[in-house]
């Protein structure tokens, strides 16, 4: 069920996470205001669906000592992100409503028309601000893509994967895919 937020800001990361829970959107917590977003598409949660999948696979291949989870709280120091999936340290997945940033070892998003300046302009800095040490970008947009990006001194540098070709990254374990997987056959 869907709830409106009559409420005046700022919001707290409290507040935000008393809030009851509403799959049909997600609310975000940024300086203060809340960002929300509706649930995501067809195609969205296709290649979601897909990476997930793969992130599995690719951990339990190797005995990576992580758990894969997909729109889960993660507090940063500027409030609260729900990333599209996201790879944390398997000791940090206790029973908790938002992960700290410091167990979160990679956060993936996937750009959405709804999406697409958030996870491209807003949300990259607040994760670097975090520290969390790798993002990932899907845009599916003409063609599937990966924008792996790794933190240094500070910033993600980033490494494009076309369609077509394997994608393959090292940290925080080994995968290799073409992003073509994630989209429609």
């Amino acid at each position: 069920m869907s709830v409106a937020h009559s409420r005046a800001g700022p919001w707290t990361l409290t507040d935000v996470l008393a809030l009851p829970e509403d799959p049909a959107q997600r609310v975000e917590l940024v300086g203060g205001q809340l960002m929300m977003s509706p649930a995501p598409g067809l195609a969205h949660q296709r290649a979601s669906h897909r990476l997930h999948n793969l992130l599995e696979t690719s951990a339990a291949t190797v005995a990576a000592d992580v758990e894969v989870f997909e729109a889960i709280n993660i507090v940063v120091p500027d409030g609260l992100l729900i990333p599209d999936l996201v790879v944390i340290d398997a000791m940090a997945s206790a029973e908790v409503t938002a992960v700290p940033a410091q167990d979160v070892l990679l956060v993936v998003e996937i750009a959405s028309p709804s999406t697409r300046v958030t996870d491209r302009k807003l949300k990259p800095p607040l994760y670097e601000a975090a520290g969390i040490r790798h993002y990932w970008r899907i845009e599916l947009d003409p063609a599937p893509r990966l924008l792996a990006g790794d933190l240094h001194a500070g910033a993600y540098a980033e490494t494009e994967h076309l369609a077509g070709a394997p994608a393959r990254i090292e940290d925080p374990f080994p995968i290799a895919f073409d992003p073509a997987v994630l989209a429609c056959r």
